[in-house]
């Protein structure tokens, strides 16, 4: 079987050839790789090793050729590409988020692959109530007040219209909550925390008080059990939406345990909003307060589908997700050969 990935070194993409490379050490000669990213990894090292690379912009219509050719002959496309920062250039999100979509379905179609497997995200529902499961049919229309929200919204509506113009072709999508592992630990802090402030995070995790809202609550999963879902999804040739999320719900309470905090102090989600607002537009962090409104309505899902359709068992917990990636921003982990997981300090060749 002949898989492309675009987006294949980011975080997701890294941990899903890290299962595909597995895959192959079992049966060798039964997949073939193709990775597509618009930085070129290391590829003399693991798990980019091994994998035929092109270096392309999804969303740019001057590499649609290039896009065509790297997709030709292959037999299933996983579209992971996605960015989330420069967060102030909506213009060029837009167009790799949703333009890049659709330049990959169109791409795929031209193909004619077996199967498109695409990352959508809880973020891609619509405001959802937080004391109740939500399954896949929980509209998918996002959230006005995020762009990423918005951007997965459009993203899942040009999927339904790929489906609709080629029944012949498995159409699948996840939606993960926030996917986490060490190795991400400083692209995350360098994407929603800036410079500064993933250096300030101690060792050991204790804060003595965690000011949290009563109602962020929120999913997790480790990157190597939403690669593992991928797999499942193109060995099985599922089609549909699966929800992918690890256990417990993350409540205050429960980040107040795995943060060993001594007590949690209250505050308004608007509070929390209007912090985060006032900080981006200071430019004393990167993230605008549009990841507080998904945070705030984003649905707590459930996974029943992908357990019984896939046979989909996480690994790791929620906690042992969130403990790895925070202790991967404070020692500034990451994956040297690719340029979007590098570490935060890269020791020099004499080192």
């Amino acid at each position: 079987m002949h898989i492309a990935i675009t987006g294949a070194s980011g975080n997701a993409g890294t941990a899903l050839l890290r299962k595909l490379q597995a895959e192959l050490s079992q049966k060798p000669g039964s997949l073939q790789l193709t990775g597509i990213s618009r930085r070129r990894p290391d590829t003399s090292r693991a798990p980019y090793s091994g994998v035929e690379w092109h270096t392309l912009d999804v969303g740019l219509a001057s590499d649609r050729p290039l896009l065509d050719a790297a997709l030709a002959g292959v037999d299933a496309v996983v579209h992971l590409a996605w960015q989330i920062q420069p967060n102030r250039d909506l213009e060029q999100l837009y167009r790799t988020n949703v333009t890049g979509t659709r330049n990959v379905l169109a791409a795929a179609g031209k193909a004619g692959v077996k199967q498109v497997v695409c990352a959508s995200s809880v973020g891609a529902y619509s405001k959802a109530p937080k004391d109740r499961r939500t399954d896949e049919s929980w509209p998918a229309r996002g959230m006005p007040g995020s762009h990423y929200s918005r951007h997965k919204a459009e993203q899942e509506e040009a999927l339904d219209a790929f489906m609709s113009a080629e029944p012949g072709i498995s159409v699948a999508r996840l939606r993960p909550a926030l996917i986490f592992q060490r190795d991400a630990g400083s692209e995350i802090g360098r994407y929603f925390l800036g410079p500064l402030i993933p250096r300030l995070l101690p060792g050991r995790l204790r804060v003595p008080l965690l000011p949290v809202p009563e109602d962020l609550i929120f999913q997790a999963v480790h990157a190597d059990d939403v690669a593992d879902a991928y797999w499942r999804v193109i060995d099985q040739r599922a089609s549909g939406a699966f929800n992918v999320a690890a256990e417990p719900v993350l409540t205050p309470q429960e980040l107040a345990r795995i943060l060993r905090a001594r007590r949690i102090l209250p505050i308004p989600m608007g509070l929390l909003h209007a912090i985060v607002g006032a900080a981006w537009r200071l430019r004393l962090q990167p993230t605008d307060s549009g990841w507080i409104e998904m945070a705030a309505g984003a649905p707590v899902m459930d996974t029943g589908r992908a357990r019984r359709i896939l046979g989909w068992e996480p690994r790791f917990s929620a906690a042992e997700a969130v403990v790895e990636v925070l202790a991967g921003m404070g020692t500034g982990e990451g994956v040297a050969p690719s340029p979007v997981l590098k570490p935060r300090n890269v020791p020099s060749p004499a080192d």
